[in-house]
């Protein structure tokens, strides 16, 4: 059974639509990265900040553990860098 002319596509237009739709895709995924790496070093700072207000405290008055003792359960963020 032949194909109606009307549904068979152009190869060269539909080629050139996926290459578009590519290029589109690409530049979301970059600022979909730039995303997570703006997000990435902000929890990088407050992780700072909190390590730095421990240690600049005396110590747990409630005997509560501060990050960093024995049951610390901190995300280990060396893994996730993204370049």
């Amino acid at each position: 059974m032949p194909r109606s002319t009307d549904r068979q596509a152009d190869p060269a237009a539909t080629t050139a639509s996926l290459v578009a739709e590519a290029a589109l895709l690409e530049g979301r995924l970059r600022l979909l990265r730039e995303a997570i790496n703006t997000v990435d070093a902000r929890i990088e700072a407050v992780s700072e900040t909190l390590r730095q207000l421990q240690h600049s405290g005396a110590g747990p008055a409630d005997g509560h553990k501060h990050l960093g003792e024995a049951g610390d359960t901190r995300l280990d963020h060396s893994a996730t860098r993204r370049t």
